[in-house]
C-alpha cells in the first residue's frame, strides 16, 4: 500500500522505516503539514499518515477520498483533529496510535513540574553567567503536598505513580474512576474539590467537546491562589487568555505546558529567525514562572518505536482484514 506520511521529521522516517521491515508499504515522506493546500500531494496513495496538527477536517477528507485514499492512520492517541463524522460518511477507516509511552509524557510532567518549583531553567541561566546568587530560587518540599491529576488514563496514573512516590496526597477527577489508580492511593474527588484542594493540578485528559476550555477563568478562580497548572494532554483543555490575566494578577503561581491551543503554526519548525507571530503565546514567553516546551513530552526512543510499530501494524490490518488494528470512530466522541 502507498501512504503519503505528512508533517515528516528525519526521527518519523527513522522510525517508521524499521518499523515497515522488508519495505512492505510504499512510504511517501512528506514535510509539509496535511491541510486544504497540500492534499494533492497525496494523490496516487491509498492510505495517509499523519499527525498531530495535520488538519483533518471535511474538507480535506473530501479531498482524500476524491484522490483515492480509503485509511486515515495517526501518528497519535488524540483524534480531535479529525472530522469523525466526515469520515464515516465517505467510508475513510480511521486508525490511531491508543498507547505508545505512557510513561514519557508522565515522567516529562514531572520535569516540568520540577523544573518550575526548584527554577532549574533560571538557574541554569544564572550558573552560565557566572551568577550563583540563590535569590528568586526558592522552592518547596513535594513531599506532602496534594497533585491533583485530571484524566487517571494510562498517562494519568503514570503521573500519580510519580507523585505518590515523591510523597504527595493525589487527588483524582475522572467521568470513569479506575482502580488501578484506587490501588495506588487516589482519592477521587468533583473537580471543583479537586481545583480548591491541590497544590499543583496536572492535565491528563482527552480534547473532546466536554472537555474544551475545561480550565477557563472560573476554574482558574477555584485553584488556590500560588498553585501551579501543568498541561501535557492538549492545547485547547486550557482557555489561554484566562491563564494570562491569572498569570497578571499573581492569582497562577506557575505555569508548565507542553502543548498550546495554537500550536499548529508554531510547534515542530524551527522559528528561530523569525518574529513570533502570536501574541498570546510571546505574553506566556514573558512570565518567569511558565516553562513552555514544544510538544515534545512524548518524545523518546521508546514511544517512537511503539508509534511506528502500531502505525505499520494499523496499515498491515487494513490491508488483511478491511479494518486498522486499533480503529477510531464517532462512537468515541461520547
Amino acid at each position: 500500500m502507498r501512504i503519503a506520511v505528512f508533517s515528516t521529521r528525519p526521527y518519523d522516517r527513522q522510525f517508521l522505516d524499521q518499523a515497515n521491515g522488508r519495505r512492505r508499504h510504499d512510504l511517501h515522506f512528506l514535510e509539509s503539514r496535511l491541510d486544504p493546500g497540500t492534499v494533492a500531494t497525496a494523490g496516487g496513495c491509498q492510505a495517509v499518515c499523519a499527525f498531530v496538527n495535520d488538519r483533518l477536517n471535511a474538507e480535506v477528507l473530501r479531498g482524500l477520498h476524491g484522490l483515492g485514499v480509503r485509511l486515515l492512520v495517526l501518528r497519535s492517541a488524540g483524534f480531535n483533529h479529525v472530522d469523525l463524522a466526515v469520515a464515516a460518511e465517505l467510508g475513510l477507516a480511521v486508525g490511531r496510535v491508543p498507547e505508545y509511552s505512557p510513561h514519557a509524557v508522565a515522567e516529562h510532567t514531572a520535569a516540568l513540574l520540577l523544573t518550575l518549583n526548584r527554577k532549574i531553567h533560571r538557574a541554569h541561566a544564572r550558573v552560565r553567567e557566572g551568577n550563583f546568587a540563590l535569590e528568586g530560587l526558592l522552592g518547596f518540599d513535594l513531599h506532602g503536598r496534594t497533585v491533583g491529576v485530571v484524566g487517571t488514563g494510562k498517562i494519568g496514573r503514570c503521573f500519580a505513580r510519580i507523585m505518590r512516590g515523591f510523597g504527595c496526597e493525589v487527588l483524582g477527577s475522572d467521568p470513569q474512576p479506575h482502580p488501578d489508580a484506587l490501588a495506588l492511593g487516589v482519592r477521587y474527588v468533583p473537580l471543583a474539590e479537586l481545583l480548591s484542594r491541590s497544590d499543583i493540578v496536572s492535565l491528563h485528559c482527552p480534547l473532546t467537546p466536554a472537555t474544551r476550555h475545561l480550565v477557563n477563568a472560573a476554574a482558574l478562580a477555584q485553584m488556590k491562589r500560588g498553585a501551579m497548572l501543568l498541561n501535557t494532554s492538549r492545547g485547547a483543555v486550557v482557555d489561554t487568555p484566562a491563564v494570562v490575566a491569572a498569570l497578571k494578577s499573581g492569582h497562577l503561581g506557575y505555569l508548565g505546558l507542553d502543548v498550546y491551543e495554537e500550536e499548529a503554526d508554531l510547534f515542530f519548525r524551527d522559528l528561530s529567525d523569525s518574529a513570533l507571530e502570536d501574541d498570546v503565546f510571546a505574553r506566556l514567553l514573558t512570565f518567569p514562572n511558565v516553562v513552555i516546551t514544544g510538544h515534545q513530552a512524548f518524545f523518546t526512543e521508546d514511544a517512537l518505536r511503539a508509534i511506528a510499530e502500531t502505525t505499520i501494524a494499523n496499515v498491515d490490518s487494513f490491508v488483511a482484514e478491511g479494518r486498522p488494528l486499533y480503529p477510531v470512530g464517532v462512537e468515541h466522541l461520547a
